[in-house]
């Protein structure tokens, strides 16, 4: 209680504070006109009646904020992943569109030009051909990335296997996707955030691990989806807080499992590998709907 006290107290007050502060002036006021009404000391009716109105007034205000503050954090929670996803969306479509266009245009130009060079340049044209071509393609590469449009045709299965053959096809990683049940019917928030997750996973083994082996495995249990990635690289030490002690991709996939109500764990040790498990929770209506057929049959 003397907490609570303290709380109420502190400066500067909270939002919270100054609606019970101003709703207790509201019930003080009302209360003492009402018992200066009853003592027949002349109170004016309309003065009462203002009173009264003013405090039916910041009462439903009162209750209304409170139910919002209520439901706030999850709803904030999924507008931030909304919003993330249509940034990437949107960046995906200006590098496709507009810088993709502006380096086409650009390939033409030099070729252009090398056909009216000299025979001393065309090594040199050639050369910026080639690293136009190489800028075209990483440019391609990116906006895929931010936005594997082979999400909502393919499936999650098939989008990470495509995704698997593409990044490691150069590489000395020796990959499996095991994935034993069907994966239709999963609700688009948790397809993208399998799949970010994955690809956070994949950068970070190719960029740090020096794994020689990777294992991508997708579960449909009765509770929910769970994805596993598993390396034989170099390791890590998982941080408590991984977005204060600057593991910003861990910190990704741990946000993205939060906001749909899961949990992340993440085991590994210096020489031993990695090992990271995301569950995600159906949603009440799919759950509900999973009992209602398994009664069925």
């Amino acid at each position: 209680m003397y907490a609570s006290f303290k709380s109420f107290t502190s400066w500067p007050p909270s939002r919270e504070n100054a609606r019970r502060f101003t709703l207790l002036l509201c019930i003080g006021s009302t209360l003492g006109c009402l018992l200066a009404y009853w003592s027949a000391v002349t109170v004016p009716l309309s003065l009462l009646a203002l009173n009264m109105a003013t405090l039916a007034c910041v009462w439903i205000q009162y209750r209304l904020s409170r139910k919002s503050i209520k439901f706030q954090p999850q709803e904030l929670a999924d507008r931030l992943l909304e919003v993330q996803e249509n940034e990437r969306h949107r960046l995906s479509r200006e590098l496709h569109d507009d810088i993709g266009q502006l380096l086409t245009a650009a390939k033409l130009q030099s070729e252009w030009l090398q056909r009216r060079m000299p025979q001393e340049l065309q090594d040199q044209c050639s050369v910026l051909s080639e690293t136009l071509d190489e800028t075209l393609n990483k440019v391609r590469d990116v906006s895929a990335i931010l936005n594997p449009r082979q999400l909502t045709s393919l499936g999650l299965e098939a989008s990470l296997r495509a995704h698997l053959l593409k990044t490691l096809a150069n590489t000395s990683v020796n990959w499996s996707l095991d994935c034993q049940q069907r994966m239709t019917g999963i609700p688009e928030e948790m397809t993208v955030a399998a799949f970010r997750i994955t690809q956070e996973a994949i950068t970070n083994i190719l960029r740090h691990a020096q794994a020689k082996n990777l294992l991508v495995r997708l579960q449909r249990l009765p509770e929910g989806l769970t994805l596993v990635i598993s390396d034989d690289g170099q390791g890590f030490v998982p941080a408590d807080h991984p977005a204060r002690e600057g593991q910003r991709g861990m910190a990704g996939m741990s946000e993205r499992v939060e906001q749909l109500g899961g949990t992340l764990k993440v085991v590994s040790e210096a020489g031993k590998g990695t090992h990271i498990e995301a569950r995600f929770p159906w949603a009440p209506r799919a759950l509900e709907r999973a009992s209602k057929n398994k009664v069925l049959h």
